[in-house]
């Protein structure tokens, strides 16, 4: 746990540094492109044996959106660790749907998994599906819920999975 806290104390000093020192004009330009997912749940929440608090931190760089017949995709780079210290890096796509104030967000991330003290998933490779819904609340920020499913797609001997879900607080910076 103490390493969790940690982690997040660093995440927090980057984002304040990284803002910071930015002028008045070039802040309007970052707030504008950067997109941060903080968001916290509960890891594997239907395996009673494994389940673990999670915490993690997920960036979409907005000028990097296209619309497409699919929707509004754009890249997402993230990561994610539980109180049993199994992390979880990636990077992959998402789509944005707006439907008024909600926003429905489907996405496809592989990654890294270590399973640390926590659940064998079976391989390092791992992919992770996602659906987020959330609210636009307040001027650059939204509310939301995601829940996730993350496997190894048979690689691995052992192919157990994962579902999580998450409470989300976005914001652009």
């Amino acid at each position: 746990m103490k390493s969790i806290i940690k982690l997040l104390n660093i995440c927090t000093i980057l984002i304040i540094l990284v803002t910071q020192n930015v002028s008045s004009e070039e802040k309007k330009i970052v707030e504008k492109d950067h997109e941060w997912n903080f968001y916290s749940g509960m890891f594997d929440f239907s395996d009673n044996g494994k389940r673990a608090t999670l915490f993690g931190i997920q960036h979409q760089n907005e000028s990097l959106t296209r619309d497409s017949f699919l929707g509004t995709l754009s890249p997402v780079t993230g990561f994610m660790i539980t109180a049993d210290n199994a992390t979880y890096a990636y990077t992959g796509i998402q789509a944005q749907y707006k439907i008024g104030k909600l926003n429905v967000i489907p996405s496809f991330t592989p990654g890294l998994y270590g399973e640390g003290n926590g659940k064998d998933l079976g391989h390092i490779l791992e992919f992770k599906s996602e659906v987020q819904l959330s609210l636009d609340l307040f001027s650059n920020s939204e509310l939301g819920f995601s829940y996730n499913h993350i496997s190894n797609a048979s690689l691995g001997d052992n192919n157990p999975g994962a579902n999580s879900y998450m409470f989300n607080f976005l914001k652009k910076f």
